[in-house]
Order: structure tokens, then sequence, then C-alpha cells
């Protein structure tokens, strides 16, 4: 589990493909410390398991189904990524509940200046587009953000100067490519009031406060 504040942005110093997977190695000085093989590691919103670590650097493996979900199936060296570690049980909770499991991609429509601060607009598929709610949160590129506005299948975030200087943020363009995962808790409410309790009895039901 992870917060959405970035503790470092760090640089891919190598992206080898095989066999349907890619093994990443990046630069890194801050996340480094204390991790070990086998810990958990946000990659632009991407939940990563280290394979290898330096104290300058960090390995992952991506394997087909993060690469069919996120922009990592097109990084290269050189790439900045924003990098989080798993949140301890006694940390605080700056943004909020970031799984690490990224449910698309989005497409920057649109970067406009307000004040000191960035409107930026992404456009994301339907079927994403309805976990999303105004004034709700959202990870884009792992960054844990509030939706100030929405309009059909487009949401509008706010960057604050703090966000844009110490994360990726600060450099996306139009037609730019993000990560972006919706709240766990609105996928949850989501699934829940869909749901058709076929096969249950009406007793169970009646128990359940369903009829």
């Amino acid at each position: 589990m992870f917060t959405g504040i970035v503790e470092e942005v760090g640089r891919v110093a190598s992206a080898g493909r095989s066999s349907g997977s890619v093994v990443l190695t990046v630069e890194a000085s801050v996340v480094t410390e204390g991790t070990r093989i086998g810990d958990s590691i946000s990659v632009s919103g991407a939940c990563l398991t280290v394979t290898g670590v330096t104290p300058k650097s960090l390995t992952f493996t991506a394997v087909a189904e993060t690469l069919r979900r996120t922009t990592l199936a097109d990084v290269r060296p050189g790439v900045l990524v924003n990098l989080e570690r798993a949140m301890a049980a006694n940390g605080r909770l700056g943004g909020h509940f970031v799984q690490g499991h990224v449910d698309g991609i989005g497409a920057v429509l649109g970067v406009r200046t307000e004040g000191n601060s960035r409107v930026v607009t992404v456009a994301v598929d339907d079927e994403l587009s309805s976990f999303l709610v105004e004034k709700g949160s959202v990870a884009v590129d792992g960054v844990s953000l509030t939706i100030a506005s929405l309009r059909g299948s487009a949401f509008s975030v706010a960057v604050i100067p703090h966000t844009l200087e110490n994360t990726t943020l600060g450099s996306l363009g139009l037609g730019d490519l993000v990560n972006v995962e919706t709240d766990i808790i609105g996928r949850y409410v989501a699934k829940f009031l869909r749901a058709e309790p076929e096969g249950l009895s009406e007793e169970l039901l009646r128990r359940a406060g369903f009829a």
C-alpha cells in the first residue's frame, strides 16, 4: 500500500526486454535506504517488486500484465519515474490509499497555468471514468491528486508548485501518456452497487437487508 506522496524522482538506467517482460534498473538514492530484495516500490504508480538493490539503484521486473496496463511498456533509458516506498504500518497517510494497481493509461488533453499552479486535464476510457468523482482522489503516475472537475471521460487536477518541482508531473505536455489509478473505495462501492445477487436465497437476501 502506498500514499501517493512521491519520495524521489529516479532515472531509468536500463530497460532490457525478454520473454514478454521488461527488466528495469532505476537510479535512485532516497528510496534505496532500508530497501531489500522482495520489497514493493511504486514506480510511476505501478507496484513493482525489488529484485536487485545497490546504494544507488533498484532493479525490477515488469511482467506482461503490468506492461499491458501501464506506460512501462514503452519505458527506455533516461526516462524519469516517480518513486515511493510502501507505507509503513505506523506511517502517516499523507495522500490517499494507493495500491499501485494501475487501472489504465490516460492521455494528457491539456495543460494550463493557473496562478502558481498548473491544471492538467487527462482523458481516460469510459469504464475507468465511471469510477472518478469530483473532489475525489486519483493517482496520476503514482501522485495522489484531487479531481477538480469532470467532463465526459476526462478529468482535471490542479497541481501545486511543490508537486510540479518534485515529481514528473512538472514536465507533462499535450499527448503524454500517464498511469491512472482510481480510488479503491470508489471501486468497491461501484462493484457493490452493480452486483446482481443471483443464486442467493430469498431468506439470505432478506437477512442481509436486500429483500
